[in-house]
């Protein structure tokens, strides 16, 4: 459903925030290891997410990621896939076409759109606290 890069970034950022729970800063290594993910590519999107403050890092011996108590409570799913993929997967059309709208619609475009309209309040009602606390307690998990 998503990108491999939103796929990891989402994975990564809700790692990072369960270890943030615990006051605990995450090296890179730590991060690629709990969630399955290519050490380069995960450190890019990492930049991409530090650069949208969603997450924070410091650099040193006791550096590391982190995400900070305000954003810990505020930051949703649609926060971080709009950092890593801009607005083309909440508007941009199914089929790639430049001109899509409900005026112009492409072929797919009225069966897609309550689709993605639901989707997105559910990734825009829903906060990386609620998703870190889960693999917290160990209701849920990002290994397969």
């Amino acid at each position: 459903m998503f990108s491999k890069t939103c796929e990891y970034g989402i994975k990564a950022v809700l790692y990072i925030a369960s270890q943030s729970l615990e006051n605990k800063r995450v090296k890179i290594g730590d991060i690629v290891q709990n969630i399955d993910s290519p050490e380069a590519f995960t450190s890019k999107i990492l930049g991409v997410l530090s650069k949208s403050e969603i997450i924070s890092s410091q650099t040193g011996p006791n550096g590391g990621y982190e995400v900070k108590e305000e954003n810990i409570h505020s930051v949703t799913i649609a926060e971080i896939i709009k950092a890593i993929e801009g607005n083309d997967f909440f508007d941009g059309c199914v089929l790639g076409l430049n001109h899509c709208n409900p005026n112009e619609p492409c072929p797919m475009h009225n069966t897609v759109d309550p689709i993605r309209n639901n989707m997105k309040k559910v990734l825009q009602d829903t906060t990386i606290y609620e998703l870190a606390k889960s693999i917290e307690s160990k209701e849920s998990t990002l290994i397969r």
